[in-house]
């Protein structure tokens, strides 16, 4: 008697361990699949995710990683096939209008607050701070993943864009200015790192710039014109031959273009490209990009240093730009041929030249609404994200086809006088886009030559 009722209580402990010990299994599991106050998905779940209407898949790192880079430690560079972007470090941005581009960008995204969002990263950090973003808007459907399980698995599907090495990171940067060769610059030669900025050195170098930049005038490859009509056209081959001996350049340079106002430093870097520098990138979100990771800029005036052959013809590569009879020979063949114009869509109807030292007003006959900024001849609005970095690409060019864009055809792109056209000019060359050029005179060139004809009013469908 004693015996039995001594195995029927230890049974009954037996009992209870395996329950208590399952309890505890489901807790851990609870605590495996859970962040804190958010769900944790797994890889299937993100492979579900994908094929669901219902649910979408968010990249929250920096647009870097999105691009293609291989950031963080993560074994393989670029997106999940099918995700779309909204980077942590956008919450992180000083804007007066924030909300609102903010609010923008998830409308523009189809991230709402009926789906199931799934968010990724790699560092744990990003996706928490979107996540937080997204919960005090109302939105509750919120998973978080881990996307270096996915890299891991070379059977799932990642993309990234052709040329992502044309627009660097600032940690990229700041491993070439600690000596160090990363991805992508395994090969490189005699890296220079200039800032292209209009004005001497006090209008804005002195203020602060990437440590070892040199500094580079916009006018010293636009000089503006001493009579009137006033304007800032591309400097002929011969001077910009002198600019490239000045600076030092050779064609087997390395060069990565900086500076406080990107749409300066993409113009810079066109002209590089033009003259035959082999291999020109440009910091994507200029200076910005750089303080918001974390780097000091410095104030030390750095000096390029000259040389007496760049190694090769200038220009060495002639078809970035379009001139302006090659211009007008395209728009009679608009099979072939397509004239964008990346200008506001008060420039592109005649309502406004756009310039406070330009008077005449409307577009070139022919040419095809492109996009810019919304709001004047300085901002780019429809090209980048609220840091200044290079937009989702997807996103630009389905306003391209809204207007009849065709990317199958050679497209040169037109604003102003080259500045806004040589950023997106280079966005589309990160796509992969080979058939594109710059049309550098732009409407200002265009428009002060009286033998070219104008268009004024909205374009007929």
């Amino acid at each position: 008697m004693r015996k039995a009722l001594i195995i029927t209580l230890s049974l009954i402990i037996v009992i209870f361990g395996l329950v208590g010990c399952s309890n505890k299994d489901n807790e851990q599991d609870a605590n495996n699949n859970s962040q804190g106050e958010y769900s944790v998905a797994d890889t299937q779940k993100v492979q579900e995710a994908l094929k669901d209407d219902s649910w979408i898949v968010v990249d929250t790192r920096l647009n870097d990683a999105f691009n293609g880079w291989k950031l963080d430690g993560i074994s393989r560079g670029g997106r999940i096939t099918g995700a779309v972007d909204f980077s942590a470090n956008w919450l992180k941005v000083e804007d007066d209008n924030k909300e609102e581009l903010l609010n923008e960008a998830l409308e523009t995204k189809g991230i709402t607050e009926d789906k199931n969002i799934v968010l990724y990263d790699t560092n744990g950090k990003d996706s928490k701070e979107v996540a937080d973003y997204l919960k005090g808007k109302g939105f509750n459907n919120l998973y978080l993943y881990d996307v270096n399980k996915w890299a891991d698995d070379e059977s799932l599907p990642m993309e990234k864009y052709e040329n992502y090495q044309l627009v660097v990171p600032a940690t990229i940067v700041k491993d070439v200015i600690d000596g160090k060769k990363p991805e992508t610059f395994e090969n490189a030669k005699n890296i220079k790192i200039v800032e292209g900025s209009w004005g001497e050195e006090k209008t804005s170098y002195a203020n602060g710039h990437i440590p070892t930049a040199f500094h580079i005038n916009t006018d010293e490859i636009e000089p503006p014109t001493t009579e009137a009509p006033m304007m800032w056209m591309l400097a002929d081959d011969e001077t910009l031959k002198e600019v490239a001996l000045k600076y030092g350049f050779t064609k087997d340079d390395t060069v990565i273009v900086t500076g406080e106002e990107p749409m300066a430093s993409y113009r810079v870097a066109t002209v590089l490209r033009y003259i035959g520098v082999n291999d020109v990138r440009v910091l994507n979100g200029g200076t910005m990009a750089w303080t918001m990771a974390g780097y000091e800029l410095e104030t030390t005036s750095n000096k390029a240093t000259p040389v007496e052959d760049f190694g090769g013809v200038i220009p060495g590569n002639p078809d970035v730009i379009d001139t302006m009879e090659e211009t007008r020979a395209g728009l009679k063949t608009p099979d072939k041929f397509t004239l964008v114009d990346n200008r506001t869509w008060d420039e592109h109807i005649g309502k406004s030249s756009g310039y406070s030292y330009h008077d005449k007003m409307g577009r070139v006959p022919g040419s095809v609404f492109g996009y810019a900024g919304k709001t004047d001849s300085y901002s780019l609005d429809y090209y980048r994200n609220i840091d200044k970095t290079m937009r989702n690409a997807n996103e630009f060019i389905a306003l391209w086809k809204e207007q009849g864009i065709d990317t199958n055809k050679h497209l040169s792109f037109m604003c102003g006088s080259g500045w806004r056209v040589a950023e997106i000019y280079t966005y589309a060359d990160v796509v992969g886009l080979d058939d594109i050029s710059i049309f550098s005179d732009g409407w200002i060139g265009w428009s002060n030559d009286p033998s070219n004809p104008i268009e004024t009013g909205e374009p007929k469908k």
